[in-house]
This record gives structure tokens, sequence and C-alpha cells, in this order.
């Protein structure tokens, strides 16, 4: 994929990191590259790869679900060398179940969602918004990309360790993670590089966004995803360092003996389980691990908000109802959900009062959702809308997230909770949030953003291909989890048929584990559509979208500093149709003359 930076240099005066006076080679063009968008390139690659192999883990576990015992298609030879399958049989284990249960959702979260929302559209996207030539630091940048990748290479690599990956979920609860087998180890050497590569990119987001915005460009002249971004950031570098913590002291239990986590008098039978168990506390790990892992759900939600405001402004063709609105909603949003985190935590009985406060702040925090999803819905009212595939992606957005919003109350009474909590339900409800919410905002980002990283259109025939049918396949498999949790069926059980209750729902589970394979099947047409445009797709203008925001006034792709003059703002991020303009938008790098 060309990137057009080959014709850049040198053409628009000195480059403000002094790169004019010697052309870098290919490793430091593509592969070293300290570009914001060579960058952001990078990350939206590797975390789409990681984001396939993250759902192929979903696939392997629902073919169990839907068919228990049954020899996993295609790959369950390879898988039993992994010691994920059964040898004889190639029968998914119960081990292998929990292996791939726990990383599917550590690769889904933090090498998937995560790194192309911030990592991919936030680099590539925020500096062209706010007229930045790069990065305020463009080799941390650089560094945070790496230290990813290495994270993820250091999860993918755990299922080789001895015993296979990680086996205690993606939440890994002490002592039963303190007493596993050494992908465990593995698991929490990832999880510290990963979080260290969020907390980089953090730090240069909010000193971009603050220091290199372009002359005229105000904090309420920003886009809607600048914000979200802004905020996210925020929110990366304040509850990520808890659980970086909490990483290193479950790491010291696991190989220092020391026992932070770990309670005296576990017993298994008549043994101690370890002999070094010490007054450790076990519910410490779940303060700490929820304390990020609660406003990290904002962190998936918070950009794909700001992609779908962008998409949902330009194809509306009007300025997105209640700006400022939308803007004090994510702050508020961001401040709230540092807490609300012991709402995971009911079942802990840490006591009714305590539980009253987190029930309060929960319930508190499901308004400024309300307000933002109204704010949308109220852009569309009397719009000539282009249905166009990103604008297909954004609109279902609205539904799918207030599916998984609402469905999230009841979770968030403690005397509900009592009965839903790690039943499937309760994965029904994040799923409507990251699955069809925040995935299919990413998509409308990709599909809206392309032309600009490669001056090509995706096909619009392949885009509604891949639309649709992902769209009813989230549905069915996502739908009847909350049947089958509101009948009691819990989480994480390698088989559901055992059990009574499970026999009399397994009809709905087929009926998700055949929705998985539609949406699996939904994702070609999107892989064909991403290369073939990528390598021959048609070429489009500067501006295919007729889009106001910044990023439009650089050229496609933009060349190496971004843009040829310096931007100027002259007016707010979403002047479309205004009257008595000729023209249906007035581009932000434009004086607003009739």
């Amino acid at each position: 994929m060309s990137h057009g930076h080959d014709h850049s240099h040198g053409s628009h005066g000195h480059d403000p990191h002094g790169h004019d006076h010697h052309e870098p080679g290919f490793l430091g063009k593509y592969v070293f590259s300290v570009d914001h968008k060579v960058i952001g390139i990078q990350y939206a690659v590797t975390s789409l790869v990681f984001l396939l192999v993250g759902f192929t883990m979903m696939l392997i576990m629902r073919w169990q679900l839907a068919r228990p015992d049954e020899a996993v298609p295609i790959i369950g030879g390879l898988l039993a060398r992994l010691g994920i399958t059964n040898a004889g049989t190639r029968s998914l284990l119960p081990e292998g179940y929990n292996m791939l249960g726990a990383m599917h959702g550590t690769i889904m979260v933090f090498l998937g969602v995560v790194p192309l929302a911030v990592g991919g559209f936030g680099n590539y996207v925020m500096p062209l918004q706010i007229g930045a030539k790069d990065m305020a630091f463009p080799k941390l940048n650089m560094m945070s990309y790496w230290v990813f990748l290495a994270g993820g290479i250091v999860m993918l690599a755990s299922f080789g360790a001895n015993g296979g990956a990680a086996q205690s979920g993606w939440t890994s609860y002490p002592p039963l993670s303190n007493i596993a087998l050494s992908g465990q180890t593995w698991w929490l050497v990832g999880m510290v590089l990963l979080i260290t590569s969020s907390l980089l990119g953090s730090v240069n987001f909010i000193t971009t966004i603050f220091h290199l915005r372009a002359k005229g460009m105000s904090l309420w002249k920003m886009p809607f995803f600048v914000w979200g971004q802004l905020v996210t950031a925020f929110l990366l570098l304040l509850a990520f360092p808890p659980l970086e913590a909490a990483g290193v002291l479950q790491l010291m239990d696991r190989v220092a003996d020391t026992s932070f986590f770990m309670p005296a008098g576990l017993y298994v039978g008549d043994k101690p389980v370890t002999s070094w168990t010490g007054g450790g506390n076990p519910l410490l790990w779940q303060h700490l691990f929820w304390f990020l892992a609660h406003p990290e759900v904002y962190v998936l939600i918070l950009p794909a908000m700001g992609i779908v405001g962008e998409v949902l402004a330009n194809n509306t063709r009007k300025p997105l109802w209640g700006y400022k609105t939308l803007v004090y909603s994510i702050i508020f949003l961001g401040f709230m959900s540092f807490i609300v985190w012991a709402h995971h935590m009911y079942m802990t009985g840490m006591g009714t009062a305590i539980s009253t406060f987190f029930q309060a702040t929960t319930m508190i925090i499901s308004i400024p959702s309300v307000i933002i999803l109204t704010c949308f819905i109220i852009s569309l009212y009397g719009a000539r809308i282009r249905y166009n595939t990103p604008m297909l992606f954004a609109i279902s957005f609205l539904p799918m997230f207030a599916i998984g919003g609402l469905t999230g109350l009841p979770l968030g009474l403690a005397a509900a909770d009592i009965h839903l909590h790690d039943t499937y339900y309760v994965i029904g409800h994040f799923h409507y949030v990251v699955a069809p919410g925040t995935i299919f905002a990413l998509f409308a980002g990709i599909y809206h953003w392309f032309p600009k990283a490669t001056g090509r259109r995706m096909n619009e025939f392949l885009g509604k291909l891949h639309f649709w049918p992902s769209l009813i396949g989230m549905n069915m498999i996502f739908g009847p989890m909350f049947f089958v949790g509101i009948a009691g069926v819990q989480r994480r059980l390698w088989t559901q048929v055992d059990y009574n209750l499970g026999q009399l729902t397994q009809s709905w589970v087929v009926f998700s584990s055949v929705g998985a394979a539609v949406l699996g099947l939904a994702q070609i047409p999107f892989i064909i559509n991403f290369f073939s445009t990528a390598l021959a797709g048609r070429k489009v203008t500067q501006n295919p979208w007729d889009a106001t925001t910044l990023e439009w006034a650089a050229p496609s792709p933009p060349p190496h500093g971004n843009f040829l003059t310096e931007p100027v703002v002259y007016c707010g991020p979403y002047e479309y149709s205004v009257p008595g303009k000729k023209s249906d938008f007035c581009p932000q790098c434009q004086p607003m003359e009739a």
C-alpha cells in the first residue's frame, strides 16, 4: 500500500523534525517510522489481524457449545499440538476451552478494539483533524506501537508455554490465577507491555491536542472525534497504572513467592495449596482490576462515539445536534467511569451501604450515554440521509449500543445482579456494547477514512454485502444470550448440556453458534474489499465525502508533514447546509463568506 510519502520531501519548506536533508530508507519510512500516519496504519492493520485471531477463538468455543465433544473441524489436529483439543478425538478439552475463553477476551479488548480505536484511528486522524504536522512526541509514538506489538506476540506465544495459555478468564482472578500454570505468567508479562504502550500513547495524545492545534482551532472548534480521543487518553492515563501495579504484584506472587493476593489457609483436599501462602487478599486484585476495567469499557466506546458523530454529521449534511452537550456528556462520562467499578463486585459481600453507593453512581453514568444517543438520533431528524456504507454502520451503532446500555441497568442494581451475575445475560449485555456497538463504529470509520489514507474509496456493493449479514449475525449471536442467562445458565461452562438448566436452552445456544458462522462469512467481503481497494481501488478526489473537517484539507494520502500550506481555522467543525451559502458545506479552513 503506497502512502505517498516519497514525493513530499522538500515540497513545502523545511520539515519540523529536520528530516529534509536525507531520504529515509524503506525501514525508516514504513517499519520504524515516526510519522503518525504510518504508525496509525501499522496499529490498524495489526489490530485487525488480532481481531481476526480473537474471533476465530470465539468460533471454536461456539462450536463446542453447540456440538459438545465433537471434533473441531479443519484445525482440530493443529489445536491438539497446543493442548487445546484432545489428540485422539480432536474435540475441545475443558482446559482448552478455558484458554480460548481467557485469550479471546484479552485479545479482543487489549489487542483488537483499543489499539484500533485509539492507536489506529486516533493516531491517523486526530493530528490531521487539529491541523498538526505530526504528534508531539513522534519517537514515543513509534515506541508505543512496538511495545504493543511485543505484548501481542508474548500473548500469542503463551499458547506454547508449559500447560498452555492463561486459563483464569480475561479477569484473571486470584487465588486461581496465582497457582495457575506458566501461561498465566506470560499473560501478565504481555499485559504489562500492553499497558505501557497505552500509557506512552495517552501522554502523547493529550500533549498533541493541547499544544499543536492549528491557528484558530479553539477547543470548541475541535471535531467531536478529537474530544472523544482526548477524554479517552485521560482515562488510559489514570486507569491503567493501577492495573499495571496489580499485574506486577500478581507476577511477584507467582515468581517471587510474595502473597499480595494469596490468602492463608487454602487447601485442596488435605494439602495446603502452596507452602508460602501469607495473609494476602484476593479481593484487592478485583478492586485494582475493575478500577481499570470499568473505565476501559469507556475507552472502547468513546472513540466509537466520536467516529459515529463524524459520519452522522457528514451524511446527514447538517450540524451535529447539541455539539456542546455531547462534549460535556463525554467529559462527565469519563469522570464518572472512575467511581462505578465495584458494581462488578456485588457478590463479594462488601456490604449494602457500599453496594448502594455504586448502584447510585451506576444509574447516574447511564444518563450521559442516553444524552449522547438522543443527540445522535435528533441529528438524523429531518435530514436527507446518504445511505452509504459508513452511514449504515454508524446508524446501526445507535440501536445496538442502546440495547447494550439498557440491558446493563438490571446488572447495576445489586438485587437484580445477584440472579444475573456471571450468567450469559452479562455476556449478552457487554457484547452488545462492544461487538455490534463499538466494532460497527470502527467499521464505519474504516470505510469513511479509507479514501484519506489511500486515496481510494472502498467498493459500496461489497460494503453493503459486509454490513447486512454482519448486522443479522451479531443479533443472532448475542440476542439469545439474554434468554439463556435469565434461565440461569452460567458463563464459562465448557458444555451446558450436562446440566438440566442448560438442556432447556440448548436450542438457543445452537442458534447463537449459527449466528457466529454467519458473522464469520460476512467478514469475507470486507477482507476482499480492504485489500483489493488498497491495491487497485477507484481513485477519488481529496474530499470525496464533501466533508468540513480539517483532515480533508490535506492531500489524500497526506504527505510527510500533512498539509501543503499551514491550515487556519475559521469556523466550527460541522458547517453543513448553512442558509444562504452556495455549497452545502463550508470547510473549517475557508472563511465563511457566501
